[in-house]
């Protein structure tokens, strides 16, 4: 299974980033037992539908994870539908969403369509239920319950070892605070991909976002074996945040940057 970063900025694009997207695939088999490569993509915020297709061509996609209704989350929704409509091939049919409540309508706002407009041509709307997992060739995903101002959700992604020796995980929390649902998320995971879009002593709003030490401190609390830290806003020095999560977390961290890539 392989974890690939298309955008990490916090709450907006930035002048290197798009906003939050990431890209979880894992080889496999199709359904005659040809090799074939299965593809996730967490989130498609501002900017995101741009940089996606510099790494894999929007129509193989076989699952797109919305964490949360948000802009900097979900934006790129309207391009990705653009795309699926209108592609030169031809329509290419309905992609499976899973996103939280009320994402039709959420995406009518953006788009600026009418009450009629259901994007079934090119989506099929799922909503996340914590207590069903969803499969995608040999990836499982399951979802859990975030504190954010709006329903949000974390996603833990379970599939093959790059190594081929058994299963390994991630997990994404999206936008949350500190909450038991994310120490759950991250529980026994090979790598937590984690926003700490605040910084101690700086933002001292609680409800909303991890700080690098809070990140540090699920990572610690949940055993993950990898903390990777995403989200960040353009204002913030990633080393400042990184430096508060190595103070309460004794494994490995990272700073994602687009392009980046963890094979697990």
């Amino acid at each position: 299974m392989r974890l690939t970063v298309v955008g990490c900025s916090g709450s907006m694009s930035g002048p290197g980033s798009a906003a939050s997207c990431y890209l979880v695939q894992a080889a496999g088999e199709d359904e005659d037992g040809s090799p074939r490569t299965w593809t996730v993509v967490l989130d498609l915020g501002s900017g995101a539908m741009g940089a996606l297709m510099t790494h894999v061509d929007p129509a193989e996609i076989d699952l797109l994870a919305v964490s949360h209704l948000h802009a900097d989350h979900m934006v790129d929704l309207i391009g990705m539908q653009v795309y699926r409509r209108w592609h030169p091939g031809g329509p290419l049919g309905p992609l499976t969403v899973l996103a939280p409540a009320g994402a039709v309508d959420r995406l009518r706002g953006v788009g600026g369509d009418g009450p009629d407009e259901d994007y079934a041509g090119e989506f099929t709307f799922r909503e996340h239920d914590p207590a069903t997992p969803v499969h995608v060739g040999p990836l499982r995903l399951e979802v859990f319950p975030v504190r954010h101002p709006v329903p949000a959700y974390g996603i833990r992604i379970t599939g093959p070892s790059s190594l081929g020796n058994g299963e390994v995980s991630l997990a994404y929390t999206g936008d949350t605070d500190s909450c038991d649902g994310v120490v759950a998320l991250a529980r026994g995971v090979d790598l937590l991909l984690s926003e700490a879009a605040f910084q101690e002593g700086r933002d001292t709003v609680r409800g909303v976002h991890l700080t690098g030490r809070r990140a540090g401190e699920v990572a610690a609390a949940g055993g993950a074996g990898r903390l990777v830290l995403t989200h960040l806003q353009p204002w913030t020095d990633p080393e400042i945040v990184r430096d508060e999560a190595i103070a309460v977390y004794d494994g490995p961290v990272d700073v994602a940057v687009p392009g980046a890539r963890w094979t697990l």
